[in-house]
């Protein structure tokens, strides 16, 4: 058994030991922290058998209470403002469980303890994710990406729940609102003319923005809405032996669009997806689902474009206020897809707003 040098050691033994089985004595192999505040370890069990332990203490701000206003929101801090869900470990194991009763492929979860937050849940082990299994050409892009997409008209076509219950926890699914989007979006005057040198939008620029930035978010909230998982990716989707899709890190899901979902997978800003891997998984959700191709591409634009603001607002500020730039190499790829959406016919206002104060973003920074 491995001695972890640090104050949440105690908490982790006493949670293997309530979790049985074993688990107690297994040997355990960190596998570093990601994006957020959670860190997992696989856990090896004597008779062969792995896990991974999700260690997720509640140091960040508090998620959004389903009943708060906007003000209320602001004052909480970023979590509440954008409905994120705070790493919670209960988010994670409820939505997992309605994913897998859905009959897709979350990870079962043996064993949790929301208080301390901890969870023992399936391994799907390693180098399965479906960008590992691109870059080593061990797979079809295009196959794997029509299985996501598969994957996502079962979840969009299913009904949306308000609440999820399990074993005495409780998780709202709250919608992607108007507050929450304005948020995002408003990374992308906050930050992205850093990228050049500028400053925050302010005065005259700032009263256009949002103007611009609330007009786009009238169209979005006019769309209909489907369970969200908000961050589906190449990354966070795994390819099982078993010929399955994976899904991880959907913690954050809401009630927002199936644009969403489509554009976080078809506009990757970490990898550049294929025109023919793109089409075939946009084709198949929409033959899946029985919609309008002309409807989702407008839907696409208007969510892509939303989204694409916020991604291209964080990458900037990772560089210039983080001192992180290897996001750099990211930002190129993202203005084209940023571009792309703005180039639909309903967005003609806010194309015409970004190609004034920040032209870069339709060809000029590299």
């Amino acid at each position: 058994m491995n001695a972890l040098p640090d104050l949440r050691t105690g908490e982790i033994e006493a949670f293997l030991t309530s979790a049985g089985h074993g688990w107690e004595t297994a040997r355990r192999q960190s596998l570093g922290q990601d994006a957020s505040t959670r860190r997992y370890f696989r856990l090896f069990r004597e008779d062969g058998v792995t896990a991974l332990l999700m260690d997720a203490p509640r140091v960040e701000s508090d998620p959004c209470p389903p009943e708060a206003d906007a003000a209320l929101r602001a004052r909480m801090g970023w979590n509440a403002m954008t409905r994120l869900a705070a790493s919670r470990v209960e988010a994670f194991v409820l939505i997992s469980h309605h994913l897998r009763q859905l009959s897709l492929r979350a990870p079962e979860v043996y064993h949790f303890d929301a208080g301390p937050g901890f969870a023992l849940i399936e391994d799907f082990g390693a180098g399965r994710e479906f960008a590992r299994l691109i870059e080593r050409g061990a797979e079809d892009e295009t196959r794997l990406y029509i299985a996501a997409a598969e994957r996502l008209a079962v979840l969009h076509k299913a009904s949306i729940p308000k609440v999820l219950s399990l074993d005495g926890a409780t998780w709202p699914i709250l919608e992607f609102d108007s507050v929450a989007l304005g948020a995002n979006a408003d990374l992308y005057a906050d930050w992205l003319p850093a990228e050049t040198g500028g400053k925050a939008l302010d005065g005259a620029q700032r009263v256009r923005w949002e103007a611009e930035r609330d007009a786009l978010i009238q169209q979005a909230v006019s769309f209909p809405r489907a369970f969200t998982l908000r961050d589906y990716h190449a990354e966070n989707l795994l390819w099982l032996p078993e010929g399955d899709v994976g899904l991880l890190d959907f913690q954050d899901a809401v009630v927002g669009w199936d644009a969403w979902d489509l554009a976080m997978l078809t506009q990757d800003a970490r990898r550049k997806v294929s025109g023919q891997a793109a089409e075939a998984a946009i084709s198949t959700f929409l033959t899946l689902t029985g919609q309008s191709r002309a409807a989702f591409d407008e839907r696409l634009a208007v969510i892509g474009a939303l989204n694409a603001l916020r991604i291209a607002g964080v990458f900037s500020r990772l560089q210039h206020r983080d001192g992180k730039p290897r996001y750099g190499d990211f930002q190129p790829r993202q203005l084209q897809l940023l571009a792309r959406n703005l180039s639909h016919p309903s967005l003609a206002g806010m194309a015409a707003f970004v190609r004034e104060t920040t032209p870069f973003v339709f060809g000029g920074l590299r």
